[in-house]
């Protein structure tokens, strides 16, 4: 690590200790570790020291796997909720607390050398940006952003600032992601022309009315904090901690929790990158038998969504993607006998359809799988990708070395120029579904990828970049 990528906690002589220790030994090229600090010991010099912004529900998850590295120190935690941030402050009590991550950035920069930031999807992107700015490593959870502008400025940022970067999709950590584009890259399935990816989510509330305010905030919560980048609202019940993905001010619906997860796999198996055009069809709401109900604050509760992709390096022509959520799935496929599992965990998958065959992966790329199944245990593809060791869990520890070993040293599962471009897709895809709160119904969106808008109806383009309120720009 250089000087500056230093953790905060590196003892400042060690440098002159190793000098030192060379001139009185020098028979001895390399003291090892276990000599200075007992066996599976970890210098600090070896160690990254993290800043957490968003403790509670997934950031829980992800604090947990940066410390059962072993090799991260998280020393400080950020979130704008008590009940959120005790169980943390529980397990690391010596870590030093904050709910604005702004106050934390400002005091204890020198201190830390990456942040992590599991806060909801609209502050996704103004924490990170922030942090990167520092020349602070960064681990966003999925999707990167809330906005395809934000996407692009974190993927430029990165190589901007020479930051490490990860996004917590950690099944582009799995074996199956790797196995199905070896298999791809083998010819196993031929050329693949048709994709279908599809969740059981929403399990959340969407699709209905702003709910009443009460004027009771748990006074454990700060909601000016929360709500961050977004408009001024009076606030409600059970929004937080969770439902807050069923609104497009704060969230980005079924595509934002779980596109992340089963769009990676094709974007890596074929090289994908960024979207030609995309159509929507939506889920119809009622608000009694006979009346059709319209909640442009909130995502609908079903869509169908299709992705053109173009013709890559991988692939004779152009790609089509199916997104279903909300517990819409394709038909079953011939190769799949009638009384047969996909495999993996219900109600979420991928389907590769190829020219000469198919295959298949649930959530995180589990299960992969050629069809007919029992062509699975015949298959011979070279192997190509580097394992992560534990897959998802790994995914973590991935990005500690990396970080640890510095810009540009090491390759990651998820980095942002990866991420950025695979979560602009799904965006892109939100834009469609929202175009029919607009009254665009059924067009086809059409992509300027390069000027980063939609060329046949610009009422969409509003949302590419949102109006943050005021005060907190990017």
């Amino acid at each position: 690590m250089t000087e500056e990528e230093k953790p905060a906690n590196s003892s400042p002589n060690r440098r002159e200790f190793l000098k030192t220790s060379a001139v009185a030994a020098a028979s001895f090229m390399i003291v090892p570790r276990f000599v200075l600090g007992g066996k599976g010991y970890t210098a600090p010099s070896d160690r990254l020291t993290v800043a957490s912004v968003g403790v509670g529900g997934k950031g829980w998850s992800d604090i947990n796997y940066f410390d059962k590295s072993g090799k991260a120190n998280v020393a400080f935690l950020c979130d704008v909720d008590d009940r959120s941030m005790a169980p943390a402050v529980k397990k690391f009590p010596n870590a030093k607390t904050y709910k604005d991550w702004r106050k934390l950035f400002d005091e204890q920069s020198k201190n830390f050398d990456a942040v992590s930031v599991s806060t909801p999807d609209h502050t996704h992107a103004i924490v990170a940006y922030h942090a990167m700015q520092l020349g602070k490593h960064v681990y966003v959870q999925k999707p990167l952003t809330h906005d395809i502008a934000e996407a692009r400025l974190l993927t430029h940022a990165a190589k901007q600032y020479k930051v490490v970067t990860q996004m917590g999709n950690q099944g582009a950590s799995n074996e199956g992601t790797r196995l199905m584009s070896e298999w791809y890259d083998a010819g196993l399935i031929g050329d693949v022309h048709t994709i279908y990816c599809w969740t059981n989510r929403p399990v959340w509330p969407q699709g209905i009315a702003w709910p009443a305010a009460n004027p009771n905030i748990p006074k454990e919560l700060d909601w000016d904090l929360w709500l961050g980048t977004a408009p001024q609202k009076d606030y409600v019940d059970k929004l937080v901690p969770f439902n807050w993905r069923g609104w497009w001010d704060y969230g980005t619906g079924a595509l934002g929790d779980m596109g992340c997860h089963l769009v990676e796999a094709p974007f890596r198996a074929l090289g994908l990158k960024y979207v030609k055009d995309v159509q929507a069809s939506v889920g119809t709401v009622y608000v009694d038998e006979f009346r059709e109900g319209h909640f442009p604050e909130s995502c609908p509760p079903s869509s169908h969504i299709t992705l053109t992709f173009p013709k890559t390096e991988k692939t004779q022509g152009d790609i089509t993607m199916h997104w279903m959520d909300g517990g819409i799935q394709p038909e079953r496929p011939d190769e799949l006998g009638p009384s047969e599992n996909y495999g993996g965990e219900e109600g979420n998958g991928t389907l590769f359809i190829g020219t000469k065959g198919k295959m298949y992966a649930s959530t995180y790329s589990d299960a992969a799988t050629l069809l007919p199944k029992s062509l699975t245990q015949q298959a011979h593809a070279p192997q190509k990708w580097a394992r992560v060791p534990h897959g998802a869990e790994g995914h973590y520890a991935q990005w500690i070395e990396g970080c640890i070993a510095g810009y540009g040293k090491t390759e990651l599962s998820s980095s942002f120029d990866v991420a950025g471009p695979l979560t602009e897709a799904l965006l892109m895809a939100n834009l469609a579904v929202r175009g029919h709160s607009l009254k665009g119904g059924r067009l086809k969106y059409v992509w300027d990828n390069e000027n980063m808008k939609v060329t046949n109806f610009d009422a969409v383009n509003q949302y590419v970049k949102r109006t943050y309120r005021e005060g907190w720009a990017i």
